[in-house]
């Protein structure tokens, strides 16, 4: 790997992570119903989440479903070429979004990866269960050996 590099030539990235409450899938645009409704319902606690200190996101007058969509295609088309991958956060029960998990690089030289995930206000409960899941395991569990917590 060189120092451009996020992931070595041979890693293959994870595309899930399956708990009891949860289950991750790369995001891409097939989600953009679920996932523009999920985040624009939790604005408040979103910006509340350890990792969204610097009020920009999510926007507080939200955005169109169009931009929302253009944002997915950007971060599937990461997840190809891999600069970053993200994942949505799938309520197992009834296959709606509840959350979303991002693994991109650190501008710090003490960290490899930051780690940021959030999840709807009506999920607050699975805040600190879903970081810690992705933090023990896939995809979090990849070539990193810093991994920035965002405070978790």
């Amino acid at each position: 790997m060189d120092s451009e590099a996020f992931v070595p030539d041979g890693f293959v990235p994870p595309t899930s992570l399956v708990a009891d409450r949860f289950r991750l899938e790369p995001l891409g645009p097939r989600h953009n119903a679920a996932d523009h409704a999920a985040w624009t319902s939790s604005i408040e606690h979103i910006r509340a989440t350890p990792g969204y200190p610097d009020g920009s996101w999510p926007p507080l007058g939200g955005m169109a479903a169009e931009a929302n969509l253009a944002d997915l295609r950007r971060h599937a088309e990461d997840f190809t070429t891999r600069r970053g991958f993200t994942f949505t956060v799938i309520d197992p029960a009834d296959d709606d979004v509840i959350g979303c998990v991002y693994l991109y690089p650190t501008p710090s030289p003490d960290h490899d990866v930051t780690v940021q995930s959030w999840v709807r206000a009506d999920r607050a409960a699975l805040d600190t269960p879903l970081a810690d899941a992705v933090h023990a395991g896939p995809p979090a569990a990849g070539p990193w050996q810093r991994v920035d917590r965002c405070g978790r």
